[in-house]
């Protein structure tokens, strides 16, 4: 299987990679100097290639993109929200293990 990846994404293609995406998209909002960011980012990983072809995974780095965040009012990262259909479904303000994400998606799916 190819080595599938999360998706880096900024304020320009917010819209398109994840409003107008047909399928269960995960963002992960974070930031360099973020320890719990970087705990999240091998659990992203995994799920990427898990869900590949059925969920599409993206970060969004918020020191490099101010307005997808703050249309969505992020104050603490990691923040993880999971839009379906253009529509915001559920919002995880600090880390999860791996299965608690997996949690959501499957009931999302």
């Amino acid at each position: 299987m190819a080595d599938v990846k999360v998706i880096e994404i900024n304020d320009e293609d917010f819209e398109r990679e994840v409003l107008q995406a047909d399928e269960l998209v995960v963002l992960d909002f974070w930031a360099e100097w973020c320890g719990p960011c970087r705990a999240v980012a091998p659990i992203m990983d995994k799920l990427a290639e898990e869900y590949a072809g059925k969920v599409k995974i993206c970060k969004l780095n918020v020191d490099d993109n101010e307005t997808v965040p703050s249309q969505f009012g992020i104050m603490s990262i990691p923040t993880v929200l999971f839009f379906k259909g253009g529509d915001l479904l559920v919002s995880k303000v600090g880390a999860l293990r791996k299965d608690g994400y997996k949690e959501i998606i499957d009931s999302l799916m």
